[in-house]
């Protein structure tokens, strides 16, 4: 595979782990696309994982767990990632999330000096993806 991204719409959140000044998105469900050069398909595998931030401060009091999340913004310095978070992701400096989940107003924003990805496990193959 020579590229994967988690599809933050429709991946399911589990919890809020508060560990100090770290915090961990935990992702029960994270659905991932993968895609090889040359091919126009994709292919679907969901995988959970920890979106983990250090140096990190909430900026409002966050949803109820579990949910599904409806999409959103990470930020890695200069670039913001809509909707979806690169695999591998490894941040420092300017760093967090902006989420938001259908049905609740409130929002998972999140400030960071670092950030990384830590999947769990092995992901599960769901479907291949063809163009219409």
């Amino acid at each position: 595979m020579d590229a994967s991204s988690i599809e933050l719409p429709g991946s399911e959140v589990e919890a809020l782990i508060v560990e100090g000044d770290t915090l961990r998105v935990r992702f029960s469900r994270a659905y991932i696309i993968k895609t090889m050069t040359g091919s126009v398909e994709r292919t679907k595998w969901w995988q959970a994982g920890d979106l983990v931030f250090e140096g990190a401060q909430l900026e409002e009091d966050p949803p109820a767990w579990p949910a599904t999340c409806g999409g959103g913004d990470i930020v890695d310095n200069v670039f913001t990632y809509r909707d979806m978070v690169p695999v591998p992701m490894v941040g420092r400096g300017h760093t967090g999330c902006d989420l938001h989940f259908p049905g609740d107003d409130r929002r998972l924003k999140i400030t960071a000096q670092a950030m990384r990805l830590d999947m769990i496990d092995v992901a599960k193959y769901i479907e291949h993806l063809r163009p219409a």
